[in-house]
């Protein structure tokens, strides 16, 4: 049976060292499917050298246990006993019938005539040699032979959920720098015109100024566009851990348990800097912080705040907006809601409610942490955009300080993103508190 689970210990290593190796090979990270291959394969490995030291504490027990038995005088099964022919009693003997029939126990009653002890006589016997007792309570004894029970259980603290990098638009660019063309002022001048009456040219003023046009002329309104150019600077999100050597390869899951940690951690910093970037420094202009954005104050309920909000969105920003971003906080308001002096129902889908989209005045609510309670952002999400420089990538090196000499590693997260809003009156950022 040892035999089996060595091989089986075996080809679980072979399997997660070929997809590794090849993943080196090749000069890149595991794929998905080959980590979950690989740590599947870790697992069942672990599995199987549990089952290994199972079977050789178990053989060690046997033979704790057989020579036990030699000291407490079980019968062996011939002249030369050996820890694996002991027979067995068919009962078990208490320690009173074991001393009522051992050698001591009868050479003390042999100085007693007919068995009958005086009363004024002295009665002591040869010391018993009856080992101490096998408890599961100590290591000394047969505690020391039961296996800790480890289950092949991770349960990490949990990270929020992320949405609003699903909302805008996401780009590529190569370059640290990217700049779009955003209109500030639309043709407005449009008007009727009549015929003209007189084919007369404007004359010169009486004083320096623009030429007189004249009556009948059929003139047509001038308008007019103005631009701005606006650059969005190519920002990093970064991020590092310490580690051993010797951690990261007595322990094999970790290496991937933090990358995955960064990753995530990247992610919501992200989110953070999209929804709330203050622009200053190192940090993205986010949309709440972009100049030129909507406000709406406010208005009797929160209800008719957004309602509100969405007006704007259409009647200043000309969009459609597809959607508003709420705190959790304050999606658990709107669903809450109930009309006053009404039968107790709820305005929302109430509590019974499927897995859908669930929206306000026909837009969809967008949960997430990022944003602030109190706050709700309408818009739409179509018209903010994040450029990737380089997506969220990790790596690892000795070369950070004295870590060489150390044998520590530093594992790195880091991307490299840019963020803009090419239409500002798109969004209206609401204040959800009366």
């Amino acid at each position: 049976m040892s035999a089996a689970i060595k091989e089986r210990m075996g080809a679980a290593l072979k399997t997660a060292r070929d997809i590794s190796e090849l993943a080196e090979r090749e000069g890149r990270d595991l794929t998905p499917e080959e980590n979950e291959k690989a740590t599947a394969a870790l697992l069942d490995y672990k599995a199987a050298k549990k089952d290994f030291e199972r079977t050789q504490s178990t053989e060690a027990l046997k033979s704790a246990l057989s020579e036990i038995g030699v000291d407490l005088g079980l019968e062996p099964a011939g002249q030369k006993a050996t820890p694996d022919a002991f027979r067995q009693p068919s009962k078990l003997k208490s320690i009173g019938q074991m001393f009522a029939e051992s050698a001591e126990y009868k050479s003390m009653m042999g100085q007693f005539a007919d068995g009958r002890i005086n009363e004024k006589a002295r009665v002591q016997s040869a010391p018993m040699g009856v080992k101490a007792l096998v408890t599961g309570a100590s290591d000394t004894s047969g505690g020391a032979f039961v296996n800790t029970d480890i289950q092949n259980i991770l349960e990490m603290l949990g990270r929020r959920e992320l949405t609003v990098r699903d909302l805008i638009s996401v780009r590529q660019t190569e370059s640290d720098t990217v700049e779009y063309v955003r209109q500030t002022t639309q043709l407005s001048s449009a008007a009727p015109v009549p015929e003209a009456t007189s084919a007369a040219a404007p004359t010169a003023p009486g004083t320096a100024g623009a030429l007189v046009l004249n009556a009948g002329g059929g003139y047509k309104p001038e308008g007019s566009m103005a631009f701005e150019k606006v650059t969005a600077t190519v920002k990093t999100i970064a991020e590092w851990v310490p580690a051993t050597k010797r951690g990261l390869a007595d322990a094999s899951q970790l290496r991937g348990l933090i990358d995955d940690e960064l990753r995530a951690d990247l992610a919501e910093e992200e989110e953070d800097q999209i929804l709330n970037g203050s622009g200053s420094g190192e940090n993205l202009t986010g949309i709440l912080q972009t100049s030129g954005i909507q406000t709406q104050a406010w208005t009797d309920d929160l209800l008719t705040t957004i309602r509100k909000a969405k007006t704007k969105t259409r009647t200043v920003g000309r969009v459609a907006a597809n959607g508003i971003v709420l705190n959790p906080e304050d999606a658990e308001r709107l669903d809450l809601l109930r009309p006053t002096g009404g039968d107790g129902q709820f305005y929302g889908p109430g509590p019974f409610a499927g897995a859908g989209v669930h929206t306000v005045w026909g837009l969809p609510i967008v949960e997430s942490e990022a944003i602030a309670a109190g706050t709700g952002l309408v818009g739409d999400y179509t018209k903010a955009v994040l450029w990737d420089r380089e997506q969220a990538s990790i790596t690892a090196t000795d070369s950070h300080a004295d870590f060489f000499i150390r044998n520590l590693v530093a594992i790195l997260g880091e991307e490299r993103v840019a963020f803009g809003v090419t239409r500002p009156k798109a969004f209206v950022s609401v204040d959800l508190t009366a």
